[in-house]
């Protein structure tokens, strides 16, 4: 389902019950910025993505605008290179590809979800699922995290958050797969309480679109 690629780090990990220590600053970091998003409605961003294929040596960029808005509700709106648009609204996730005139619809239930992606609305403790440590990084204008997951999860090995150290916002968010391939996405023109509307989230595919509804059941 490589339509799915900017919501691979969805699905969440067994969460351990034993939380390893975090040094005093980093903890003020992550509890100001989970503080940032819980008062924050809704947001804007452009973003930047590139993702390093390490087994064929070779990154991909892509480039569009996204929107969060609580509560679960996400859009994915990719301009280049080509033009694709991902919707998560509820327990639903929605993928339009104009080029293939298919829309795709599939379930995700937010029980699935995991901290990395919840605390954008304001639920969810990232040091419940993630050991965090901070990271060096010389080409970074914030402070970086290194979330890694408690249990092992085959869907990647790491996250790290690239924080802004005055607003607490995340601009930037780099998945590790477990091949060791990246996906980096750099967010830019953040704008916070914009009072999206709910047609923001909502899919209205051109005439002649094929609709592939997996959330339905095939007849045996």
């Amino acid at each position: 389902m490589s339509w799915l690629l900017p919501l691979v780090w969805l699905a969440a990990a067994p969460a351990s019950t034993a939380p390893p220590p975090m040094t005093p600053e980093v903890r003020s970091l992550v509890e100001r910025m989970q503080a940032f998003y819980e008062k924050t409605a809704d947001f804007t961003a452009d973003f930047r993505q590139d993702y390093a294929y390490k087994t064929f040596g070779r990154t991909v960029t892509s480039t569009g605008t996204v929107a969060f808005q609580k509560p679960a509700k996400m859009r994915w709106e990719y301009l280049t290179p080509s033009k694709r648009t991902f919707v998560l609204s509820g327990d639903k996730i929605y993928a339009l590809d104009p080029d293939a005139q298919t829309l795709t619809k599939a379930s995700l239930p937010q029980s699935q979800l995991s901290a990395s992606v919840t605390f954008l609305w304001g639920r969810g403790k990232l040091a419940d699922e993630f050991q965090i440590q901070r990271a060096d990084c010389k080409e970074c204008t914030g402070q970086l995290l290194s979330l890694i997951p408690k249990k092992p999860d085959p869907r990647f090995q790491e996250i790290r958050l690239e924080i802004d150290p005055k607003t607490a916002q995340v601009v930037r968010s780099v998945v590790v797969d477990p091949d060791g391939s990246e996906n980096s996405i750099r967010y830019s023109n953040l704008k916070t309480n914009v009072r999206l509307s709910k047609e923001t989230f909502t899919l209205t595919p051109p005439p002649g679109t094929q609709i592939l509804d997996t959330t339905v059941p095939r007849a045996p």
